[in-house]
């Protein structure tokens, strides 16, 4: 590792960038070096353990420490079967929106609707380039209703009260059909679980590496 690098990488989600940019910079995370791989990936996720394992080899020797910002994001476990090889720690949870959430929380909206669509800030901000032009819809909207015929309502899971993004995620709603419900979330689990691995190093902390590694 070259002397005075930062210690830790943290490979996430491009759709976590500016969450966890804000973090860091709110928390003097100075040794925290974040290398972010395309959010177009969640729409090919069977492409994410090879483009994150790719990522944490071209990082050994580098940094002291590495840690993923992914939970398991639609891989079926691939990911988690990945990282378990390569003794690297993730997030924990299914998908962004239940660490943002929280656990409990993500319970309760999902038992309450199973057929709910989640958005972030993230996918608010992106919603015509990841969602509309992601499935296509752009150029067969007549696909919609078949896509979106299990879901009953739009959940907001919002990190950052913002009026403007709260009228587009508004807007989405009605653009899919949806009823539409808001939930001020802050980062959630993202903060507790990158502000453990920030401050405390793995061996200090007792946590198993690998799946799982990190308490919801």
């Amino acid at each position: 590792m070259a002397e005075g690098a930062e210690t830790l990488l943290v490979i996430a989600c491009g759709a976590l960038a500016r969450e966890i940019v804000a973090l860091k910079r709110l928390n003097g995370w100075s040794d925290m070096a974040v290398e972010c791989l395309p959010p177009e990936l969640h729409n090919r996720p069977e492409q994410i353990p090879a483009a994150v394992q790719g990522a944490i080899r071209a990082a050994r020797g580098h940094y002291a420490r590495i840690f993923v910002a992914y939970a398991d994001c639609g891989t079926g476990g691939m990911l988690d079967a990945m990282l378990e090889t390569e003794g690297i720690a993730r997030l924990p949870g299914a998908h962004c929106y239940e660490f943002f959430a929280t656990a409990a929380v993500f319970a309760e909206l999902s038992e309450a609707e199973p057929g709910t669509f989640y958005l972030t800030d993230f996918l608010v901000r992106h919603f015509d380039r990841l969602v509309i032009e992601g499935l296509g819809l752009d150029r067969h909207p007549e696909l919609l209703p078949e896509y979106f015929r299990n879901y009953r309502r739009l959940v907001y899971l919002v990190q950052s009260a913002n009026a403007e993004l709260s009228a587009a995620a508004r807007a989405a709603a009605a653009r899919l059909g949806l009823a539409y419900e808001e939930r001020r979330t802050g980062y959630g689990g993202l903060a507790s679980s990158l502000g453990q691995i920030a401050t405390v190093s793995l061996a200090s902390t007792g946590l198993r590496r690998g799946p799982g590694a990190w308490p919801r």
